[in-house]
């Protein structure tokens, strides 16, 4: 190998330096390693599991805490590494360990801006769980077997990621698919990820439902909002709630519709309705759902902000329904495109399957360019 190859396996390396050490500012790891010992401290305390919840969101704030610090160490671990094999390579004269270092070099950089994106996830609810809803179009059973097949896609996506999902709400199609469904999706930075996924996904397909073989194009709008974990956040006064409770159904079988365990509660002045049938009790369906609610009236209150800022700012947007975010193509070509960043995947099957991270990746470093 020519000197040139030693010279840019440097120079990435330097380049590599730099940003660890950018990271490595930001992320104040003394800070981290103090709390981390206070929040081990609090975990070996005898009435720890009094709370219930407030241990799980301790046990979290750790994991996170823990994963930043360890993948801080483990990126210096492989950069220091490097450094020792390129000086070994150089002292040795052997340029046949160039090709393969510089092969590490580039494994290492997609780790680093892997690593960049998740640290610049740092809206105030980003760290959130996701609520996650899914809406079939006009269409009828066409519309409700693409939401059910989002549904197995955004599943997928959060179990390869070591999210939680668990169903908050269910209704079952007709004849197949969904009509609606409501996912909670819990994991740090879970709202953070999935807010890019918020917008109408159109589907062209040969239609498995058409005797006739026609070709046709389905609609489901994905709504994703982040869990409000404090209730001083958002207002909510029980006057103007009205409360109703009914049998469940759908997903949850027997175990769960046997008593009037499911809640729908309407928030009059808005007329926002949320229903959450998961839980065999009550009162566990009802905390969920003022949660869903109080997701839904932040969000509504967001958009009233934005939209005054736009008017402000004489910006223009267009939320009608055609405005799909992407585009997945079945047939005649197999092609799945967001149109928001123009990024094309053409192995439709590995979309399907959760395969979303290109995507997310794309959406979110576009928008971190439009806000810098």
């Amino acid at each position: 190998m020519a000197l040139i190859d030693v010279a840019d396996v440097k120079q990435e390396l330097a380049s590599m330096a730099k940003r660890l050490a950018d990271i490595r500012g930001s992320l104040d790891l003394p800070v981290k390693q103090e709390r981390i010992g206070e929040l081990e401290e609090r975990m070996i305390a005898p009435d720890f599991w009094d709370d219930n919840e407030a241990a799980q969101k301790t046990i979290s704030e750790l994991n996170a805490l823990k994963h930043l610090v360890d993948k801080m160490n483990q990126l210096d671990s492989s950069y220091d590494d490097m450094q020792v094999m390129l000086e070994l390579a150089v002292e040795e004269g052997d340029a046949s360990l160039i090709p393969d270092l510089y092969d590490s070099t580039q494994e290492l950089k997609k780790e680093l801006e892997s690593f960049e994106l998740e640290l610049l996830l740092s809206d105030q609810y980003d760290k959130n769980n996701a609520i996650l809803e899914l809406h079939p179009g006009a269409g009828g059973t066409e519309s409700q077997d693409w939401a059910s097949m989002l549904l197995r896609m955004y599943t997928r996506w959060a179990e390869d990621h070591g999210f939680k999902v668990e169903t908050l709400d269910y209704l079952p199609g007709d004849e197949a698919g969904v009509k609606s469904v409501t996912l909670l999706i819990k994991g740090y930075n879970a709202y953070g990820y999935l807010k890019s996924e918020k917008g109408v996904h159109r589907l062209v397909r040969i239609s498995p439902f058409d005797a006739s073989g026609r070709r046709h194009t389905s609609f489901v709008s994905c709504n994703v909002l982040p869990e409000i974990e404090n209730d001083t956040e958002v207002d909510i006064r029980s006057e103007d709630l009205k409360i109703d409770t009914y049998r469940s159904s759908g997903a949850g079988g027997q175990h769960v519709n046997t008593t009037d365990s499911a809640v729908r509660i309407t928030h009059l002045p808005t007329g926002i309705v949320v229903t959450c049938q998961s839980e065999r009790s009550q009162i566990k369906n009802r905390e969920r759902a003022m949660k869903m609610l109080a997701a839904r009236l932040f969000e509504r209150q967001r958009e009233e902000q934005e939209k005054t800022l736009a008017a402000i700012q004489g910006e223009q947007k267009d939320i009608a329904w055609g405005s799909q975010i992407r585009s997945y193509v079945f047939h005649p070509y197999s092609l799945v495109k967001d149109h928001r960043t123009n990024v094309e995947v053409g192995n439709v099957q590995a979309v399907m399957d959760g395969e979303l991270d290109t995507f997310i990746d794309a959406y979110l470093r576009s928008q971190l360019k439009t806000s810098s």
